[in-house]
C-alpha cells in the first residue's frame, strides 16, 4: 500500500465556546433556581421593593454556583484519506484492461493529490504468479487488511479499479457504511461477449475399467437461451488422443468416459472459440476423477497347511476391497486311508468353475506352496498360463515341493514362470538382500526405510535354489541366489517368491521384515497399479513450483518437455538423484494444466483449483457490487465512455456523483493543538457586580 498526500493547509480560526463546572451538583443548583424564582414571585405578588434587585443578585450568584468558562480551541485540519483499490488479478489481464487502468491510475493520483485536505492510500490486489491462490478475486479482503492500520473516522470514500468481477463482496452492508461512498471504475467494454464451458456435474470417483459420466454446458454470454447452436467440445483424457463430441450451447450434456487406471484421472475439456469473444481462458475446463478398483477378486489355492498359509489369508482379508476364494488341500488323492468322500472336505473343490468358468474374473491368482498332485487337471494349467498372457496375474510362493518333480515348473505354469528349481533346498541361514536392481525397482525401493533395513531383517531358513531363464531378480540371499524373482508375460504379470518362510517375518522372528508392505506392494504391482510401474514420469504443483520426477530401472532422461497453459514450451534439464529417480522443478507462474513429456512418457499436472471462479466469467460488470454501493452512496462509471471522471470532496451528503463526477466524504476532521481557559466571572468581577447590586437594591428599599 502505498500513500501521496496534499500540501499542509493553514491553520484555521480559534473556536471559542462555555465549559460549565458546576461547584454543586446540577440538581442542587437546579432546586435553588426554582426556590429563587419562588421568592421573586413572592415578592412580585406583594409588591416589595427591591424584589427585582435581590433577583437579579441571587441568579448572579447562582451562575457563580455553575462556573462557566471560556475555552478557546487553536485546531488544525486532519486530512482525509481517499482509498485507491487496483484490481490486477488474473480476469484484469487484458491489454485494454490494462492500459484504461493504468490512465485511471495516474489521472486520479493527479486529482486527488492536488485536493486539499485529501490523502491517497493505494492498494493492489495481487494477481498472476500465486497460482495456489489466486483462484478469485479477493478484493475486499485486501481492503479490510489495509483498514487494519487506518483509523476508519478518516476514510472519505473507495475507488475500486476493477471489472467488476469480484467474489468477496460483502454481505454485511452496515459494517462498510462508516467508511464513504465506495466508488467502482469498470475497466473493459460493455459489449464484450464470452462463450464458456462449465462442468455442472461430475464424479469425484470412478471405478476402474467403468465408464463415468460427466455433465457440461456451453454458454454464450450474453445470449438468448432460445438461441442454441451446435458447438464442438474436444475432451483429452490424461495423455491420450483427444475425442471430438458436438453439443448444443445453452443446454447441459452428458458425456461418458472410461476410467483407465487408478488413482487420478485427468481429462481436459474445451470447446472451439467464438468469434469476437474477449477470452478463450473459460472455454476450458479440468475433470480429476480417482480411479479405484472394485472389489478386488484374489484365488489363493495353498498346495498343503503350513505356518505361512495364515500369514496370506490375514494379509488378503485384511483388506477391505479384496474377495477372497481360498482353498486349502488338505488330503492328496494319493493317499488312501478309507475316509468316505462326502467326509473329505465341507465343499467340493469348485475346480471347472474356477479354472474354466470364471478364471478371467480373478484379478490375482496366487499358489502357495502348491505341487501337481493331478487336482488341477493339465488342461486347466494351460487355462492359467492363457490366463497370464492375457492380462492375468500369478504370484507362486514355492515351497519344498518346488525341488521335485511335481513342481509347478515342470507343468504348463513353467512357460510364464520366470525361474526353474535346479532340484537343491538350501536351508542354510540367510537374511534376505535386495539387489541393486530391487533398489530402482519400486516394489522393493525403500523397503522398510521406516522400521529395519535391509540386512537387519530376520533371518529364513529355506531358499529354492533356481536358475532365472528371464526376469528381473530383484531380492537375494548372501550368496546372490535368487529370492523375489518377477517377469512380464504377454500382457499379464507373473512373480516367484523362491522360499516359504516369509511368515517368520510375520511373527516378528529376529525382529521381523516388512512382509506385509512387501506383499502388498507386490500384489498391487502384479495388479498393474501405476504408483509401481518400473518406468513412471509423474508432475505435481506445490507451492507454485511444477516438480517432474522420472523413476527408471534405466538411465534417467537428461531433458523433459513441459507444455504451459498457454502453449508455450520449454526444456527442463533432469537431475539425477539416487536409485533410478530424476527430478526438475519449473515455476509454475499461471493456473491451468501442465503436459510433461520425456519423448516416451507423459504426464499432466493441474495448478490452481479446479476450474476456478476467477475464470468463469470474464466480462467486465458492476452487477455484483450494486448492493454494497447503493448502500453506501456509491456509483459506477465506465472507464471506455468516461476515462477521467472528476473527483470532489463534499460534505456529507447523501449523493456523492454526478454525470462526470465522483464525490468523496468531507469529514471535517482536525486536531486541537491549543486550549485557552478562562472564567466567565473573574472573582473580582463577580465581587463588584455583588456589592453593586446589594447598594442598588438597598437603595431601593429605603425610599
Amino acid at each position: 500500500m502505498t500513500a501521496s498526500s496534499a500540501t499542509d493547509t493553514a491553520m484555521i480560526d480559534a473556536v471559542t465556546s462555555v465549559i460549565w463546572s458546576p461547584i454543586l451538583p446540577w440538581w442542587a443548583i437546579i432546586c435553588l433556581g426554582l426556590a429563587i424564582l419562588a421568592l421573586t414571585a413572592t415578592g412580585l405578588v406583594g409588591r416589595l421593593r427591591g424584589t427585582l434587585w435581590r433577583f437579579a443578585l441571587m441568579s448572579l450568584l447562582l451562575l457563580a454556583l455553575a462556573n462557566p468558562s471560556l475555552i478557546r480551541e487553536q485546531r488544525a485540519p486532519i486530512p482525509d484519506i481517499a482509498l485507491l483499490v487496483y484490481d490486477n488479478s488474473p480476469s484484469q489481464q487484458r491489454p485494454l484492461r490494462q492500459e484504461q487502468l493504468e490512465a485511471a491510475r495516474a489521472h486520479l493520483r493527479a486529482t486527488i493529490g492536488d485536493i486539499e485536505g485529501l490523502e491517497l492510500r493505494e492498494i493492489t490486489v495481487p494477481g498472476p504468479g500465486n497460482t495456489g491462490r489466486i483462484d478469485e478475486t479477493q478484493l475486499f479482503g485486501a481492503i479490510e487488511q489495509a483498514l487494519g492500520d487506518l483509523p476508519r473516522r478518516r476514510i472519505a470514500g473507495i475507488l475500486l479499479l476493477t471489472d467488476g468481477q469480484v467474489h468477496d463482496v460483502p454481505t454485511d452492508l452496515a459494517a462498510w457504511d462508516d467508511l464513504g461512498p465506495i466508488h467502482t471504475l469498470l475497466t473493459g467494454e460493455e459489449s464484450e461477449t464470452d462463450r464458456r464451458l462449465t462442468v455442472v456435474q461430475a464424479p469425484g470417483f470412478g471405478l476402474v475399467d467403468k465408464q463415468v459420466t460427466v455433465t457440461i454446458k456451453v454458454e454464450d454470454l450474453p445470449g438468448d437461451e432460445m438461441d442454441r447452436q451446435p458447438v464442438r467440445v474436444t475432451a483429452r483424457k490424461n495423455d491420450d488422443e483427444p475425442i471430438n463430441f458436438t453439443v448444443e450451447t445453452g443446454t447441459p450434456q452428458d458425456l461418458s468416459f472410461t476410467i483407465d487406471h487408478g488413482g487420478p484421472n485427468v481429462v481436459e475439456l474445451s470447446v472451439e472459440r467464438q468469434p469476437g469473444e474477449i477470452s478463450t481462458e473459460n472455454n476450458r475446463a479440468v475433470i480429476v476423477v480417482n480411479g479405484v478398483r472394485d472389489r478386488l477378486r484374489v484365488l489363493l489355492v495353498s498346495g498343503e497347511p503350513h505356518p505361512g498359509e495364515r500369514t496370506w489369508r490375514n494379509l488378503l482379508k485384511a483388506d477391505p476391497s479384496v474377495d477372497l476364494v481360498h482353498f486349502t488341500i488338505l488330503r492328496p488323492p494319493e493317499k488312501q486311508d478309507g475316509t468316505p468322500i462326502r467326509e473329505l472336505s465341507l465343499i467340493a473343490f469348485p475346480i471347472r468353475e474356477l479354472f474354466e468358468i470364471k478364471l478371467n474374473e480373478f484379478d490375482l491368482v496366487i499358489f502357495d506352496r502348491y505341487q501337481r498332485r493331478g487336482v488341477l487337471p493339465r488342461i486347466y494349467l494351460e487355462n492359467i498360463a492363457d490366463y497370464v498372457r492375457n492380462g492375468g496375474a500369478l504370484l507362486s510362493a514355492e515351497g519344498p515341493s518346488a525341488a521335485t518333480p511335481l513342481s509347478l515348473h515342470r507343468s504348463p505354469l513353467g512357460q510364464v514362470l520366470p525361474a526353474s528349481p535346479n532340484g537343491e533346498i538350501d536351508t542354510a541361514p540367510f537374511r534376505p538382500q535386495v539387489t541393486d536392481l530391487g533398489n530402482r525397482h519400486p516394489v522393493t525401493s525403500n523397503l522398510g526405510h521406516d522400521s529395519l533395513t535391509a540386512g537387519e531383517w530376520g533371518r529364513w531358513f529355506r531358499l529354492i535354489e533356481s536358475r532365472v531363464s528371464d526376469g528381473q531378480v530383484l531380492m537375494t540371499d548372501q550368496n546372490q541366489m535368487p529370492l523375489l524373482v518377477m517377469q512380464r508375460v504377454g500382457e499379464g504379470r507373473v512373480a516367484q517368491l523362491l522360499s516359504d518362510h516369509i511368515w517368520l517375518w510375520d511373527r516378528g522372528f529376529e525382529g521381523g521384515g516388512p512382509q506385509a508392505e512387501l506383499l502388498r506392494r507386490l500384489a498391487h504391482w502384479l495388479m498393474k497399479e501405476p504408483a509401481l510401474e518400473e518406468e513412471t514420469l509423474s508432475a505435481v504443483v506445490e507451492d507454485d513450483q511444477l516438480v517432474v520426477e522420472r523413476h527408471s530401472l534405466g538411465d534417467i532422461p537428461e531433458t523433459v518437455t513441459v507444455t504451459r497453459p498457454d502453449g508455450t514450451r520449454e526444456t527442463v534439464t533432469m537431475n539425477t538423484l539416487d536409485n533410478g529417480v530424476g527430478r526438475a522443478t519449473l515455476t509454475a507462474d499461471s493456473p491451468g494444466l501442465y503436459r510433461v513429456t520425456d519423448g516416451d512418457l507423459s504426464a499432466v499436472a493441474l495448478a490452481g483449483r479446479i476450474n476456478p471462479k476467477e475464470l468463469s466469467d470474464l466480462r467486465s460488470g458492476a452487477e455484483k457490487l450494486e448492493p454494497i454501493m447503493a448502500a453506501t452512496g456509491g456509483a459506477a462509471k465506465r472507464l471506455e465512455s468516461l476515462p477521467a471522471p472528476a473527483i470532489r470532496h463534499v460534505a456529507n451528503s447523501d449523493n456523492y456523483a454526478g454525470g462526470n463526477w465522483l464525490g468523496l466524504r468531507d469529514n471535517n476532521n482536525y486536531r486541537v493543538i491549543a486550549v485557552t481557559d478562562a472564567p466567565l466571572l473573574p472573582a473580582l468581577v463577580l465581587l463588584g457586580l455583588t456589592l453593586l447590586l446589594l447598594l442598588a437594591g438597598w437603595w431601593r428599599e429605603s425610599r
